[in-house]
């Protein structure tokens, strides 16, 4: 490779790092001192993944769903999700075309790019299975009928963990469709002084104004999947999987699908800092996040650790990291 071709390969790299940035930059603009969520949101979305935000009400989850949503010149629905959300509002309905007597697709809230499902435990269960499909397999199957979803698609779902009035349990198959979840925590001192001081400001319920394209993300998601990942990674990440099957925390253990899901979030964490190959770090950065929603605590895990995320670091420090 000549002289020339390995500058404007790095230009290029440079380039396509910077509008990430750009992403990031934006979103902090509305959502203050959160750059390790808002990184993984993003991440979740160069990973083709969709992400639950776990977390008490007031904090931002919504704010940061919706300010990567602003952030991307792609369609963006939102849905309010209560007992009584029919699957015909999220997937869509057919209906007999008074003129051609032909049935004509209406479509839901899931025809976009991005889907806001606001307070997601709180769809009856019937409501939530018209997920499942869109979620895995980015379609909807109507009337006979399948009919893709836009790309790039991301389902990212908040849910209140506090208030169990009138919501329902996801079940654990969907819960797994998730590629993550995240939650944002309370701010510091300093970060909400800055929220409060910003809250009387008129810009600050103003909607922000995209700075990277849809087909950019595709191009950002097809580099993520050229990312270089040694054979010790993927074995790492294996070790990590079955050590949570094999754990007397766990009754039930993380499937092949968190497998792929881990090494697809770390490929992506690798990508956003800025690198074309995996590091041990990035699979220890994700394995949270990727790993915890999907595990069913046994009886002593539930007694010796207060929730999965703890767990889940546990049972990491009893697999051995290969050497970087």
């Amino acid at each position: 490779m000549s002289l020339n071709m390995i500058f404007l390969c790095f230009e290029r790299k440079m380039t396509m790092n910077s509008r990430i940035e750009a992403v990031v930059n934006n979103i902090e603009k509305v959502i203050v001192g959160k750059r390790e969520p808002i990184t993984k949101v993003v991440c979740a979305m160069l990973a083709e993944g969709h992400i639950l935000v776990e977390d008490v009400p007031g904090v931002g989850k919504t704010r940061l769903i919706s300010a990567l949503a602003c952030s991307v010149d792609g369609k963006f629905n939102r849905i309010q999700l209560t007992p009584d959300i029919m699957p015909s509002d999220i997937v869509g309905f057919s209906m007999i075309n008074s003129q051609t007597r032909e049935l004509e697709y209406k479509a839901g809230a899931a025809m976009c790019n991005f889907l806001l499902a606001d307070e997601i435990n709180r769809a009856s269960p019937k409501a939530q299975s018209s997920l499942l499909e869109i979620m895995e397999e980015h379609q909807i199957s109507l009337d006979s009928v399948t009919m893709p979803l836009p790309k790039p698609f991301m389902v990212m779902a908040t849910e209140n963990p506090v208030e169990t009035y009138g919501t329902y349990h996801l079940p654990e198959a969907q819960m797994d469709r998730f590629l993550m979840r995240i939650s944002m925590g309370y701010p510091s001192f300093e970060d909400e002084f800055d929220i409060v001081r910003r809250s009387e400001k008129p810009f600050f319920n103003e909607k922000l104004s995209p700075v990277m394209t849809a087909d950019e993300v595709l191009e950002h998601i097809e580099n993520v999947k050229k990312v270089n990942c040694a054979d010790s990674i993927v074995d790492y990440v294996l070790r990590l999987v079955t050590a949570t099957r094999n754990s007397d925390l766990i009754r039930l253990g993380a499937s092949p699908r968190a497998s792929i899901s881990l090494l697809r979030a770390a490929k992506a964490y690798a990508y956003v800092q800025g690198r074309d190959y995996v590091v041990p770090d990035d699979v220890r950065d994700m394995e949270v996040p990727v790993l915890a929603h999907r595990l069913i605590l046994s009886a002593k895990g539930k007694s010796a650790y207060e929730s999965a995320e703890d767990v889940v670091k546990q049972v990491a420090l009893t697999v051995e990291a290969p050497k970087k």
